[in-house]
């Protein structure tokens, strides 16, 4: 097969403790999953399903990476977040085999032009803008799912040694096979694909120079920076 134009480049993760990677096909996003961080924006736990939006596969980041500081903000923020790697496709999964999905387990951030946001909740506009822009998904090497034990973690981040961002994974409002589940009833899941899982309290912002470290339980951590 040849093309007008020279196809892009597959965006991949690391896999932990292997030299082979991830492919990563789309990227699905559940906002308003940590009871904390619901109350924290203005809004009620559990009071709706939850609300899914996406981001483009090269939004990926490796850890170690550089990030320059988005256009069109002045107020950036983290959100430290659960990513759920989808080994084997599928559409309507059960919750109750919704397991048997998932390939492993990685950290991630939702990078974010809050201020973006803000004024799309408002208008009722999409969040495209805010979520789905270049280098807005920085995540760490993803760990086989038999590996890893997420039932007890917590899930942690700071900015430039402080801790901003800190709760156990088991204050997520919707778990991972409810969230697997409902996801499924929306778009057909296939391999390839990563779900961020949603963020507790503590979303902050960024500024130019920042490091930052992200890391759950057990999984590999996710280190990067900000461009001065």
């Amino acid at each position: 097969m040849s093309f007008v134009i020279d196809p892009p480049k597959q965006p991949s993760v690391a896999v932990a403790g292997s030299d082979a990677r991830f492919p990563v096909r789309r990227i699905f996003c559940v906002g308003r999953n940590f009871a904390d961080h619901v109350r924290e924006m203005g809004n009620d736990p559990k009071s709706e399903p939850p609300i899914f939006f996406t981001k483009p596969a090269d939004a990926v980041g490796e850890s170690g990476a550089v990030i320059p500081y988005p256009s069109l903000t002045a107020n950036f923020h983290h959100e430290v977040e659960l990513v759920v790697a989808i080994g084997k496709g599928g559409a309507a999964i059960d919750a109750a085999s919704a397991l048997g999905h998932v390939w492993g387990y990685a950290v991630g951030v939702d990078l974010t032009r809050r201020d973006l946001q803000n004024d799309a909740k408002k208008s009722g506009q999409p969040w495209d803008a805010s979520k789905a822009f270049d280098h807005s998904a920085p995540i760490g090497a993803i760990s086989a799912a038999k590996s890893a034990d997420i039932e007890t973690a917590r899930i942690r981040l700071s900015v430039n040694g402080v801790t901003k961002q800190d709760a156990p994974l088991s204050e997520m409002i919707w778990s991972v096979p409810e969230i697997v589940a409902a996801l499924s009833r929306a778009w057909a899941l296939q391999a390839g694909d990563l779900i961020f899982t949603g963020t507790p309290a503590g979303v902050g912002p960024l500024q130019r120079g920042d490091t930052i470290h992200a890391e759950i339980n057990g999984l590999s951590p996710l280190n990067f920076s900000i461009q001065r």
